[in-house]
Parts: structure tokens; C-alpha cells; sequence
């Protein structure tokens, strides 16, 4: 009943959308880093540039086309991270019985077993984290981990 309340969730908060704009603008910043480092490498070339500059500007380049992204991805994962959070909360009011979800997490979390048909690109999927017994860091993970969200399930009164 949680776990439905929770996906339920979900779909009342509008997730889907969020997630596809956010989708949309981490591709736009990818796009953006993107043309900017074939301009400092290819456009706007004049003999009389200086040099240094023309260095200075490629470096920068270089720099934002590898860190823009990054950055980009690590807001889309932190947000997805809230969101578990927002529906976790409503699905717990959804049902007024938020120990139900918190039960319901803490077995899913129980079971030690890798699922063998998880991969990154579908880990938002899933209700909690699917890669088990692997050392991922927290700011990679699209869900928080099942204790702060058990935790804050239990302080809900």
C-alpha cells in the first residue's frame, strides 16, 4: 500500500514533467558547453588576436565542455533525490500510516542481492537504490539512502 501510495506519488506531483525538463536543460548545458568549445577552437580567428588570450579562452573551453555537464547531471541527480523524498512524504499521507512505507523500504533494502537486470540508465525506475553491495557515491545515486528516507518517515507525526 506504501509503495503504491509512493508511485502515486509521483504521478501527482508531476514528476515525469519535471524530470523531462530538467532532461531537456542538462542537454541544453551539454549543447551549450558543447558549441562553445568549437568556437574557442574554430570561430572568430583574427591575426591580430592575442594569443594568450586565444589560449586562455580554449583552456576555458576545454574546462567548461567536461565540467558543465558534469555539473548539469549532478543537479538532475540531486533533484531526483528530492523528489523521492516529496513522494515518500505524500505517498505517507496518502495512506496515514507513514510506518507501512518505512517496512515496506526496509525490506526492499534487506535483501542483499544485486538485481541482475539493473542498469544506470533505468536506476531512477526503481523505488529504492538497485545496485546493492556496491560502492556508488551518494552523489551519483538517483534515490537518498533507505535510512535518511526511513528516518524522515518516522518523524512524520
Amino acid at each position: 500500500e506504501g509503495v503504491i501510495a509512493h508511485e502515486l506519488s509521483h504521478i501527482g506531483n508531476r514528476d515525469i514533467l519535471i524530470s523531462t525538463v530538467i532532461v531537456v536543460l542538462v542537454g541544453f548545458v551539454t549543447l551549450l558547453a558543447d558549441w562553445f568549445r568549437h568556437w574557442a577552437f574554430f570561430g572568430g580567428k583574427d591575426d591580430d588576436r592575442d594569443s594568450r588570450f586565444g589560449l586562455i579562452l580554449m583552456v576555458a573551453a576545454i574546462i567548461l565542455s567536461i565540467l558543465a555537464p558534469i555539473a548539469a547531471v549532478l543537479m538532475q541527480l540531486a533533484i531526483s533525490r528530492k523528489r523521492e523524498f516529496l513522494a515518500d512524504a505524500d505517498g505517507a499521507l496518502l495512506t496515514r500510516y507513514p510506518e507501512g512505507l518505512a517496512r515496506a523500504l526496509e525490506k526492499i533494502s534487506g535483501d542483499t542481492e544485486p538485481l541482475e537486470a539493473a542498469n544506470r540508465a533505468t536506476a531512477h525506475l526503481y523505488i529504492a537504490n538497485p545496485f546493492k553491495g556496491k560502492k556508488m557515491m551518494k552523489l551519483f545515486q538517483t534515490h537518498p539512502p533507505i535510512e535518511e528516507r526511513v528516518k524522515a518517515l518516522r518523524g512524520i507525526k
